[in-house]
């Protein structure tokens, strides 16, 4: 027999997608849901964390139950590709705000992660993306400059990696990525338009050439209500 608060997930998520709750009303409260179900708190805290965790509410503080957007942006986890050619496939208004461009030593957590010898120097770069109109996206960006020796507000506003690629001469490969969900930060807070959301879907990335060779770190943080991260698997038949 299948568990009660499966039931009520099942029963509340294909209310959500059939569009009797819109995107940014809230879901009854738990006591209410308690007594339309006729179950415990606790069965309806189960639905309730299964419903967030796969994307179709946002438990905002002091708000309650927020129903998301289902039309969120496909963000690839497998693939490697820029803001601006995301942007574009989506084809979606977007902007890019450079709020800060530096050369500069490494501090050492940076140093470590990029493997640069002491005494190296990176690119820093620090952007906020806009998509129709919101702030939900801060990159933060680490080159080694050994590979990338110039930048320029202009390149970053466009494409690093365009620049890398069609002007540099170099061929980005392969990446390394890592996906968590972390509380915001205050520079988080400072740059993005959050909304209350009290989480930020955060994918570090270690970026390889051709050759193997690391030259970029990056942290991509964006806000959890605008984005489905997606992947295509197929299984390996071996013997």
């Amino acid at each position: 027999m299948q568990n009660k608060y499966i039931e009520i997930y099942k029963r509340i998520a294909d209310q959500i997608q059939d569009g009797l709750y819109a995107p940014g009303t809230k879901l009854p409260s738990e006591h209410e849901l308690m007594n339309q179900f006729d179950t415990s708190r606790e069965t309806i805290r189960k639905a309730l964390n299964l419903l967030a965790q796969n994307g179709f509410i946002q438990k905002i503080q002091g708000k309650g139950s927020v129903v998301l957007d289902a039309q969120k942006f496909d963000f690839p986890v497998s693939g490697l590709v820029s803001f601006r050619e995301l942007a574009e496939k989506m084809g979606q208004r977007f902007r890019t705000h450079v709020e800060d461009l530096a050369y500069e030593k490494p501090a050492e957590e940076i140093r470590a992660k990029l493997q640069i010898p002491a005494g190296g120097h990176i690119w820093r770069v620090l952007r906020v993306r806009e998509i129709d109109g919101e702030r939900i996206i801060l990159d933060k960006d680490y080159l080694n400059s050994t590979y990338v020796d110039h930048l320029t507000k202009e390149i970053c506003e466009d494409s690093i990696y365009q620049y890398i690629e069609g002007d540099l001469g170099l061929t980005i490969s392969f990446a390394k990525k890592e996906i968590v969900v972390e509380e915001p930060t205050e520079e988080d807070r400072r740059l993005l338009e959050l909304n209350g959301h009290m989480n930020i879907v955060v994918v570090r990335n270690f970026v390889y050439l051709d050759d193997a060779t690391l030259f970029q770190y990056t942290e991509s943080r964006h806000r959890p209500d605008k984005f489905r991260f997606v992947d295509f698997a197929r299984r390996s038949h071996g013997k």
